[in-house]
């Protein structure tokens, strides 16, 4: 995924992830200054690296970058968009700066991915998805909600009850700062109770549609309704 790298039913997959273990440890140890060099480093050959094994390496802040991709363009705030389309009254296209001065909410929960790290207490702050959907107007009929990045492969999907709920945000900061290429920006989801694979970075769409369409990872057995500890078999505290 690209927002992290879910590896159970992969075994090699497995072994070079338990393999860092250690290197997450001494991560949470090492002084900033060596975190934001090493941050830079493995955010430079993560996003030239498709097999993805950079993506399973720790960084200062807890977080291992990973894309589906070979690599993904960098959007600024001169061009970056979102799009929201599909079953709405009034398609809208955002800029980064329309974005910024929508109403912004912050939270702060527990990150757990699938895999089975955890990073505590992470800030995150934007505009309520709800908000969006609200400005759009949507249809009698909508369902769902169906997510793409500007990776060119990433998807994601809630159902449009889930996408109202107060803790699924379009996110513009994350711990505090403005969130970086590396870590999905300018622009991501967060959906705060599910997995983390659900938080798809690079986003550029929303379109409400009439029925569920499986993400990324869904097509290849993870699951839809990705709730933290009621999921892909996993019994993690809930995060949200």
């Amino acid at each position: 995924m690209n927002s992290e790298r879910p590896e159970e039913g992969r075994p090699i997959g497995r072994r070079v992830f338990l393999g860092t273990v250690g290197l997450g440890a001494l991560g949470v140890v090492t002084a900033p200054v060596l975190q934001r060099v090493t941050e830079s480093v493995l955010g430079t050959f993560s996003g030239k690296d498709p097999t993805g094994l950079t993506g399973l390496l720790p960084n200062g802040g807890g977080f291992r970058y990973y894309s589906v991709t070979g690599s993904v363009p960098n959007k600024t705030a001169a061009d970056y968009q979102l799009k929201i389309d599909g079953l709405v009254d009034k398609p809208r296209t955002f800029s980064l700066a329309d974005l910024r001065a929508l109403p912004q909410t912050r939270l702060v929960k527990d990150v757990q991915c699938v895999t089975g790290w955890r990073v505590p207490e992470t800030p995150f702050e934007g505009v309520r998805l709800s908000h969006l959907l609200d400005l759009a107007g949507v249809r009698g009929g909508a369902k769902a909600i169906r997510f793409t990045c500007f990776d060119g492969a990433y998807s994601e999907s809630l159902t449009l009850d889930q996408a109202r709920r107060p803790d699924i945000l379009v996110a513009l900061r994350m711990q505090d700062k403005a969130i970086g290429h590396d870590h999905g920006g300018p622009v991501r989801l967060y959906v705060a109770p599910m997995y983390f694979y659900k938080s798809a970075k690079w986003l550029s769409g929303i379109t409400v549609t009439d029925k569920v369409q499986p993400g990324y990872w869904e097509h290849l057995g993870y699951d839809v309704d990705a709730w933290v500890g009621r999921s892909n078999g996993r019994d993690d505290e809930p995060t949200s």
